[in-house]
């Protein structure tokens, strides 16, 4: 169902709340195709400068450096691999254009992106995400659309919203409008994409830091918990290569900002440590750090994929194909070792990320009948890495059997289900997948994880 907000409601709504921070952008870097390719840091020092109770970059450095130290020195954290599914609601604006006209993506797009975090993420083998760095992880990070919205009822994870602008000329647009239409964020990942013009007018995206969880001074909700997520343009939502349909950038257009921004939600910053170094006049600052050793330093952002780049002359290359760099789209493949220690310290200690590892929105709503199919039935062994088997018990009834992956798509289809047969999953890319049991009367979803 659409919603339908105005503006004159989203700024009452500003006004009568003040909790929404009234400063625009400033001083952002162009890129030489005319792009703004992040804003995040930007965004952090206006936080910072509305809310007291904000950590700054150094605080939050100071007490994620202490997380990342204990999490090494405990002995319970040492050798613990779990795979960690973020539930993803993604909020599309658009003022009344049909579902995939303009800036009103069509589904397709949203999936495609969905895939592209997947195999960014997770490294996958055969994809434009994989990497053989002996230094790239695999950061067992994995995202699904949500199946169910905040008031239990069924979603696929995409909220059409329609507003009676035409596009958000402002980051105090966008902070407003991200405030009356955020979804849970202690259950629900929220990503907007919108049409950005006015003073942000070829802004690709930005994100909002985590939270220092604890820290001595910072308040539980971190100063910002109603605008937590990140922001994506609509033009650069998605990947052409996938899901070719609808407007894109002309480079930034294979997913790899929604990548980008999710890095700076989860702790990453960018390769560069944002020093003062210029790539325009080649003036380097060598002395910022990113705080990953396994990240070589870097004088400067880059555009396009300059891969022989020594901005320090440290005899290692800048690293411009990291997702945390500005290169375009197509050059990047890599997070590394240290940056998933980053996210790791971030997911399980951050307010607001690490309550996600237990969410259930990714796990379709239950009626009474499902509830009592959901006992009946059974799948083992899981994690699989060849055959998925499912027992049915109680007299439930099941005439037909599907598998969507974490993006939703299906894989699989049987629709004479009746009796058990074993699936086989061998072929099945690792990760997240779940199985739909379904009946004349009832379904029940199951997770599953292919090794």
């Amino acid at each position: 169902m659409k919603q339908y907000i105005s503006l004159f409601f989203m700024f009452f709504l500003f006004f009568s709340s003040n909790k929404i921070n009234s400063q625009d952008f400033t001083n952002l870097k162009v890129s030489p195709s005319g792009e703004i390719k992040c804003a995040t840091v930007e965004n952090e020092l206006l936080l910072n400068a509305a809310d007291a109770s904000h950590a700054t970059v150094q605080e939050f450095e100071n007490w994620i450096l202490a997380k990342i130290s204990e999490n090494k020195n405990d002995p319970a954290q040492r050798n613990v691999s779990e795979i960690i599914t973020i539930p993803v609601v993604v909020h599309i604006l658009s003022n009344g254009d049909l579902i995939g006209v303009n800036e009103n993506l069509a589904n397709v797009r949203v999936f495609s992106q969905i895939q592209v975090l997947n195999e960014d993420f997770r490294k996958i083998l055969g994809t434009p995400g994989f990497n053989d760095s002996e230094v790239g992880a695999d950061t067992e990070i994995e995202f699904c659309l949500a199946q169910r919205k905040p008031d239990g009822t069924a979603s696929n994870g995409i909220d059409r919203i329609t507003v009676s602008q035409g596009s958000f000329n402002s980051r105090t647009d966008i902070e407003t409008m991200k405030a009356t239409t955020q979804w849970d964020p202690l259950r629900y990942f929220n990503i907007w994409v919108v049409n950005v013009g006015g003073s942000v007018n070829n802004l690709l995206g930005y994100a909002q830091f985590p939270s220092a969880s604890g820290l001595p001074g910072i308040n539980f909700n971190g100063g910002a918990a109603n605008t937590d997520g990140i922001v994506v343009s609509y033009t650069s939502f998605g990947s052409q290569a996938i899901a070719n349909v609808g407007v894109y950038t002309a480079i930034n257009n294979r997913g790899r900002t929604a990548t980008h921004e999710m890095g700076h939600a989860l702790g990453l910053r960018h390769i560069w440590g944002d020093g003062n170094g210029n790539f325009q006049t080649g003036v380097t600052d060598c002395s910022a750090t990113d705080y990953c050793a396994d990240t070589p330093t870097a004088g400067y952002l880059h555009y396009g994929c300059e891969t022989d780049s020594d901005t320090c002359f440290d005899d290692f290359p800048d690293m411009v194909e990291n997702y945390m760099d500005y290169s375009e789209d197509t050059c990047m493949n890599i997070f590394t070792n240290d940056q998933k220690t980053r996210m790791m310290a971030v997911m399980n200690n951050s307010i607001r990320r690490k309550e996600l590892k237990t969410s259930n929105a990714c796990s379709a709503p239950l009626g009474i009948n499902d509830m009592d199919n959901n006992k009946a039935i059974k799948i083992y062994p899981n994690p699989t890495s060849t055959f998925l088997n499912y027992v049915i018990t109680n007299d439930a009834e099941v005439s037909s059997i599907y598998i969507n992956d974490i993006a939703g798509k299906e894989i699989f289809r049987n629709d004479n289900a009746a009796s058990p047969t074993p699936i086989n999953v061998s072929g099945l890319s690792a990760g997240v997948y779940f199985i739909t049991f379904k009946s004349d009367k009832n379904s029940t979803t199951k997770k599953f994880i292919k090794e």
